[in-house]
């Protein structure tokens, strides 16, 4: 018993150095997961690449919006579209770019954002290098949804920063 009585201070402080590494380990695990459900496995001909989606809030509503979080993973993208209402993009996590027709593709990161005013040719994505996670809001949806261009070709995503 003296013997067990001798380690036992040195056992509470490996106790306690345990329970402090499990609790730093639990929050950076809860650091690297997203705040949004990543969602379904989109199978879709207007993105390249592996992409998710999880649309959000009521389909019956009256705010003519529609939303949802999609993750793109590396080199994944939408294909070149247009919204005849507009559309806000939120960065929340990743690295990825937003072109609009016309203009240099615009590098986004975690907490940027992208107003994209009604019928402006586009493409948003992620990186060759990097997961990208946005929230898309579809704006005034009774003038109508996405209007699906074509793709955005591997010349047009490559380009030189």
């Amino acid at each position: 018993m003296k013997r067990i009585l001798k380690y036992l201070p040195l056992l509470v402080l490996i106790t306690i150095s345990a329970c402090n590494m499990d609790k730093k380990s639990s929050e950076i695990s809860a650091q690297n997961e997203s705040v949004f459900p990543k969602g379904e496995l989109l199978n879709s001909e207007n993105f390249t690449g592996t992409v998710y989606l999880k649309m959000m809030g009521a389909t019956d509503s009256t705010l003519h919006v529609s939303y949802g979080n999609v993750t793109f993973e590396e080199k994944a993208r939408t294909n070149w579209h247009k919204h005849p209402g507009g559309q806000l993009l939120f960065i929340t996590e990743g690295k990825g770019y937003y072109q609009a027709k016309g203009h240099p593709a615009q590098l986004l990161h975690k907490g940027d954002y992208v107003e994209v005013p009604p019928n402006v040719v586009h493409w948003h994505g992620a990186a060759p290098d990097s997961k990208f996670a946005h929230i898309a809001v579809s704006l005034n949806t009774d003038l109508g949804g996405a209007i699906w261009i074509g793709p955005v070709t591997d010349d047009e995503y490559n380009f030189k920063e």
